[in-house]
C-alpha cells in the first residue's frame, strides 16, 4: 500500500523511480479508508535526503499512511531552501491541536552541545511534552533518541573517546519482542555519532527495556513498557553511500576520521561499500508500523 505525499515532494519522484508506490493527495482523497496520521520531525541538515530514506521504509507496508513533515521554527535552516520548508513543513503551531498514530524524530549533528545549549531545546521539549497525548507511538532516531530519553527520563548523554562510525553487528536482547521479530540472530546497522547511552543507566529506569545492544556500538533500541516509545540509536534508514559521503567530507576538511568500521570492501574507499543492514531497517519500521502503531492506535484519534 502506498505512502501519501505532496505530489510535489522531492522525494516523490526518486521513490517512483525505485517503484515504491506514493499516492498523491488528490488520489488519496477519493479513498474511503483510514490511514494511518504519521508525523516525521526531521532535524536532520540534509532534509532532502532524510526524507527519502525515511519515507522509503514507510512505504514497504501494507498500510497506507498519511505523512506530514514537521520543523522546528527557532532554527535557521541553511541545506534547504526556504521555499522548500514553506511549502512541505509544518510548524509546531500548526499541528498543536492535531492527534497522530506515530511519530518519528530524527538525528541532528548537535552532539558536541549539552542539550540545553542547542537553540532549539526549548521547543522540543514543548513537542515531546505534546507527543505524550498526541501520538500514539513515538520513534526517536539517533540524537533523537538521546535527546527522548534525557528528556523523558534524564538519562544523559557521555562523549566517547572516538566516533562511533560504521556499519556494527547486533543482537536482539528479547527475542520475544514484537519490534524484534524477523530479525537474524546477527544483525547489522549503521552508527554515526560522538556520543552514547550507557547500558547501567537505562538499567536504572524500571519503566526503560533494552532490547537491542552492540558489543562494540553500545546500546541499540531502548523501548519504554507500554511500547509507545523508542529510541534508536543506530541508523538503518541510512543509504549505501551516506557513511561514504560523511567519510569523505571530513577528510576534505581536514579532520581526523577513521575510516568507517566494516563498509568499504577490505577497508578500501574506492570500492562501493555493500549494504547489509537494509533488511533490518525494513523489519524495524514494519513491525513499529504494525503492532506498535496500527494494531494499538484507536480508530478514532481523539480517543488516544
Amino acid at each position: 500500500m502506498p505512502i501519501r505525499i505532496d505530489n510535489e515532494l522531492p522525494a516523490k519522484q526518486s521513490l517512483e523511480i525505485e517503484n515504491i508506490f506514493v499516492m498523491s493527495n488528490m488520489r488519496a482523497d477519493t479513498q474511503d479508508i483510514r490511514p494511518l496520521k504519521i508525523i516525521i520531525l526531521n532535524l536532520m541538515p540534509t532534509k532532502l535526503e532524510t526524507e527519502t530514506q525515511l519515507l522509503r521504509l514507510l512505504s514497504n507496508s501494507p498500510l497506507q499512511i498519511d505523512i506530514d513533515f514537521l520543523q522546528v521554527k527557532t532554527h535557521e535552516v541553511k541545506n534547504v531552501s526556504k521555499s522548500h520548508m514553506d511549502k512541505f513543513y509544518k510548524v509546531f503551531d500548526d499541528v498543536k491541536q492535531d492527534r497522530y498514530d506515530g511519530m518519528i524524530i530524527t538525528g541532528a549533528p548537535v552532539e558536541h552541545l549539552e542539550f540545553e545549549e542547542v537553540d532549539y531545546w526549548d521547543e522540543l521539549c514543548t513537542i515531546m511534552e505534546w507527543s505524550k497525548t498526541n501520538v500514539y507511538s513515538t520513534y526517536h532516531i539517533c540524537w533523537g533518541a538521546q535527546a527522548g530519553l534525557y528528556y523523558h527520563y534524564g538519562i544523559k548523554k557521555y562523549m566517547m573517546d572516538k566516533k562511533v562510525f560504521g556499519v556494527f553487528p547486533h543482537t536482539s536482547l528479547d527475542d520475544t519482542h514484537p519490534l524484534m521479530r524477523g530479525l537474524d540472530d546477527v544483525f547489522y546497522v549503521p552508527h554515526s555519532r560522538h556520543t552514547e547511552v550507557r547500558r547501567q543507566d537505562i538499567a536504572q529506569v524500571k519503566d526503560l527495556q533494552i532490547i537491542s545492544y552492540s558489543e562494540i556500538a553500545g546500546v541499540h533500541i531502548v523501548s519504554d513498557m507500554e511500547c509507545r516509545k523508542f529510541f534508536v540509536t543506530g541508523h538503518s534508514e541510512y543509504d549505501r553511500d551516506t557513511l561514504a559521503k560523511e567519510y569523505f567530507r571530513d577528510i576534505n576538511k581536514g579532520l581526523d576520521i577513521e575510516i568507517p568500521y566494516n563498509y568499504f570492501p577490505n577497508d578500501d574507499t574506492k570500492l562501493v561499500p555493500q549494504i547489509n543492514w537494509k533488511s533490518t531497517g525494513n523489519i524495524l519500521i514494519n513491525n513499529w508500523l504494525n503492532y506498535f502503531v496500527y494494531q494499538k492506535t484507536p480508530y478514532d484519534l481523539n480517543n488516544l
